[in-house]
């Protein structure tokens, strides 16, 4: 019950006239302000990624929907760039804000514009349970520092891979592994198998699930390939020690996890994106861990990102003085503050805000035509909400306008 997810209320008024969101959609401007819905041919696909959680008021309505927001269109225009035949661009970007702004639900609007134009999606729904000790894990031979395999966690990924991406059942294994060497898959692997069935053999067999899933990767790098969108919610849950154990008993850091340092090295572009595409993550304030490190990182980030003034530490003569972020009597992490150097110069913040009075407006009048919201949406009500809500906060604007019993 922890996980369940309605998307349906059969009580709620079917809202008429409301288009379902398509890739020519993705980028009319003319659309911002307006709900739309999701094609019933990709919510299976989101729920097999987990793209839906169960805190969303998804059961208040008759069908999924989703606002197209400023940003929605931003990325929209995004997604058909990359989409181009000969385009290999890739993006790297981490999405912050404060509770209940959206940035989940923009990983879910980048997950359906992704399925839309083909792409592949690897998504890791909550990073937090990769973290807490809930899958068994094993030190990998012959790795410095240490890597640790959690079988079991990639086996259920590999699965989810092969039944949200159909695209997969199209492409063919380009060739059979090497069965002599050291490191080679302990199961048979036919030739010319689909990328689809590669994955479901990983989801079958765990011993071999971790090098089935390096395989498959391999081959989406091949040229020709789809583009991939691999996207993590709650960031800061793999920016700091797990709950796993070394044989010594020390913890060991999120970093040290097999499937972690594989999205890290993507995450910071250590790892390229041959064929183009991006790699997303967003931070959680409702369950958020203290992790000092990655809060001044991503401070420092988005303060260069935004031309901020320098702080006071290089240059004592700055003027108006602002004082450094780093306080010299805490010890940082590096493994945290390497993603964030030199080499990191493609990874971007984003901070998610609050929505525009246009697209308050568009939001409260679905609540209206859903039948949950009895009141008459005009200029009194938009402003009332609006400012109420934290200046367009989403999470808050639905509590004031539908959840809140006076």
């Amino acid at each position: 019950m922890r996980k369940k997810i309605v998307l349906s209320n059969s009580n709620a008024l079917e809202v008429e006239g409301m288009p379902d969101i398509t890739a020519e959609m993705m980028v009319d401007a003319d659309l911002q302000g307006r709900v739309v819905g999701i094609p019933s041919s990709l919510i299976e696909r989101l729920l097999v990624v987990d793209a839906f959680k169960p805190t969303q008021r998804w059961r208040l309505f008759r069908r999924p929907g989703t606002l197209i927001r400023k940003e929605t269109v931003q990325y929209g225009k995004l997604f058909e760039k990359m989409s181009e035949e000969g385009e290999k661009q890739s993006l790297r970007r981490i999405f912050v804000g404060e509770r209940g702004s959206g940035k989940t639900v923009m990983l879910l609007q980048a997950m359906t514009m992704a399925f839309l134009k083909d792409w592949v999606v690897i998504n890791f729904p909550d990073a937090q349970e990769i973290v807490i000790g809930h899958t068994e894990y094993a030190p990998i031979p012959e790795t410095s520092p240490t890597l640790y395999a959690q079988r079991e966690y990639v086996a259920k990924l590999l699965s989810t891979i092969a039944r949200a991406n159909p695209i997969l059942q199209t492409i063919n294994l380009s060739s059979a592994p090497d069965s002599s060497s050291v490191d080679a898959i302990p199961i048979p692997i036919p030739p010319s198998i689909s990328l689809s069935r590669l994955a479901l053999l990983g989801s079958q067999d765990r011993e071999s699930a971790l090098q089935i899933f390096d395989l498959l990767i391999q081959e989406l790098s091949l040229p020709e390939r789809p583009r991939l969108l691999i996207c993590l919610d709650g960031l800061g849950h793999v920016m700091k020690d797990s709950v796993y154990k070394t044989p010594a008993f020390k913890p060991v850091h999120a970093h040290e996890l097999a499937i972690v340092d594989w999205f890290m090295r993507y995450l910071s572009g250590a790892s390229p994106l041959p064929n183009g595409g991006m790699v997303l993550a967003a931070t959680s304030e409702s369950n958020i861990p203290n992790v000092t490190t990655l809060n001044v990182a991503l401070t420092e980030l988005e303060e260069a990102q935004s031309g901020a003034p320098p702080r006071a530490g290089s240059n004592a003569l700055v003027q108006p003085y602002r004082p450094p972020l780093r306080n010299p009597f805490t010890r940082y992490d590096e493994r945290v503050l390497s993603l964030f150097d030199s080499r990191s110069q493609s990874l971007e913040v984003q901070r998610i805000g609050g929505m525009t009075k246009e697209e308050t407006r568009g939001l409260l009048e679905y609540y209206a035509r859903s039948g949950i919201l009895r009141q008459r949406v005009n200029e009194g009500l938009v402003a009332e909400k609006w400012s109420v809500s934290g200046g367009g906060v989403v999470g808050e604007m639905e509590r004031a306008s539908i959840l809140m019993k006076l």
